[in-house]
């Protein structure tokens, strides 16, 4: 026997040894040896498979790809690796991965490979795909159902932002839905600390003007001497984009929502000409050439009875009924009794992210004190107290601190002795900040010049805190 006929017979046996298809053939691409695995799928007897041109097992559009493969092998000696479907006898495509290198026997330059099927590979792989095609379709169809889900929670309940599900409180939710699509003027009227201004941007979020400006014109800010003249700077400043015709002269109208906050601390001299004003939709400063023509819905908010203070003589009766067109009062949280449970919660669940706190127990005579504490300071009161106590408690139960219950508050005070102990009682929910957006003036309603001028009178200072503290 010749030496190359044993090479080529002792790799017949290394060859048929091997589970996957196994070849050898020569650079004239003939197929000079193969495993039995080979000959059986692809269906061809042992005559037709001798010396027969490997490129036959090929598709068409792989030609050029494993004519460059087997170029590199005899020329470069290295492996190379294709991913390739190969045909049988009956033209059935069978997907392998085909891995060749380079021999050389007794003086003649072979290529000897290997194919792996992976016919189930393919398999698992389309049903893979086959499933995250259907993954994703589910997956847009529960988005677009939580889409529709969450418009159908907005229109059943479009103030969903409020706390609570007291009778009292659905009511003025209810009046709030009523009026909101309107361009009618709503007069909000709330104890302090019952977050009229909440109230307000809620109802312009569900008007129709929501994509407009929002212009709150906090009324303690303008002085008596000069209001006209700040109020047109105001509402000029908000309006600085607008196309002129002539310089200084402002042609456009602007649609918009006017937020009127405290409006009781409006000068009352000026009360005629804001009316008219609102009524005509010009706002203008005698002497001065230019003009803001406004489209206002116009939503205004105070703390005090306006009507009372009509019959004292304190505000304009024209004013009044004009902003009195559709009158919303908030009920004090007194009133809400049942919503005080759920107000802690939402409290404790913001206050616990924003201090990096675990707290989620209640203890019962702590919510029952809450309950029957009568809140001056309102919603606010409440967030304020629960803010501190989170910061106070180190376990998983909210350490409320001690403060005023319902019969401390009957004792029977002088005027000036309860309007000092409220201004002390207000100044330690503010930390004794007098002025400013949290400050002690404005839960108050008052000019931060009233509230110190009171101080005086009343001789209010700091070292109150611990005598007149309602936390002790």
């Amino acid at each position: 026997m010749s030496k190359i006929s044993k090479v080529l017979s002792a790799s017949k046996v290394i060859l048929e040894s091997m589970p996957q298809f196994a070849y050898i053939f020569n650079k004239q691409n003939e197929l000079v040896m193969w495993n039995k695995h080979l000959e059986l799928v692809l269906g061809y007897t042992k005559e037709e498979l001798y010396k027969k041109n490997v490129f036959e097992f090929m598709e068409e559009s792989t030609v050029d790809e494993n004519t460059e493969a087997i170029h590199n092998i005899f020329s470069t000696k290295e492996e190379q690796s294709l991913e390739q479907n190969i045909l049988t006898k009956s033209g059935e495509k069978i997907p392998v991965i085909d891995t060749a290198n380079y021999a050389f026997i007794d003086g003649e330059e072979y290529l000897i490979g290997m194919a792996v099927d992976i016919s189930r590979l393919r398999k698992t792989q389309k049903n893979l795909e086959t499933q995250i095609i259907k993954t994703n379709q589910l997956k847009q169809l529960l988005e677009t159902e939580n889409i529709n889900l969450r418009k159908e929670i907005r229109n059943s309940h479009e103030f969903s932002d409020f706390i609570g599900k007291s009778k009292i409180l659905l009511n003025t939710l209810y009046q709030l839905k009523q009026v909101a699509k309107t361009n009618s003027t709503v007069l909000i009227q709330g104890e302090i600390g019952t977050r009229k201004e909440f109230y307000a941007r809620s109802l312009y979020n569900q008007s129709n003007r929501k994509d407009k400006s929002f212009i709150k014109i906090s009324c303690n800010s303008f002085k008596s001497e000069s209001v006209e003249k700040d109020f047109y700077a105001f509402l000029k400043s908000k309006f600085t984009e607008v196309d002129k015709t002539e310089i200084g002269k402002y042609k456009t109208i602007n649609i918009c929502t006017l937020f009127f906050e405290d409006i009781n601390m409006f000068p009352i001299e000026f009360h005629s000409k804001l009316l008219n004003s609102l009524k005509n939709g010009r706002f203008e400063v005698n002497g001065n050439p230019g003009v803001i023509h406004l489209d206002a819905r116009v939503i205004a908010s105070c703390s005090d009875n306006l009507e009372e203070l009509v019959k004292k003589n304190l505000f304009s009766k024209d004013l009044f009924f004009y902003l009195n067109t559709f009158p919303i009062a908030i009920p004090p949280l007194r009133e809400r009794i049942s919503d005080i449970p759920i107000l802690v919660g939402n409290f404790l669940t913001q206050f616990n992210k924003k201090y990096g706190k675990h707290i989620n127990k209640v203890p019962k005579k702590n919510m029952e004190l809450l309950q029957n504490y009568s809140w001056p300071g309102n919603v606010k009161e409440l967030e304020n107290l629960i803010e501190r106590s989170v910061i106070l408690s180190t376990t998983s139960l909210l350490k409320i601190q001690p403060f005023v219950n319902k019969e401390q508050n009957k004792k029977i005070l002088t005027l000036n002795v309860f309007e000092r102990e409220y201004i002390i009682k207000i100044l330690n929910m503010t930390y004794w900040r007098v002025a400013g957006k949290d400050g002690a003036a404005k839960i108050l309603g008052l000019h931060p010049e009233t509230l110190r001028s009171k101080m005086r009178k009343l001789q209010i200072s700091k070292h109150d805190n611990m005598k007149y503290n309602v936390f002790h």
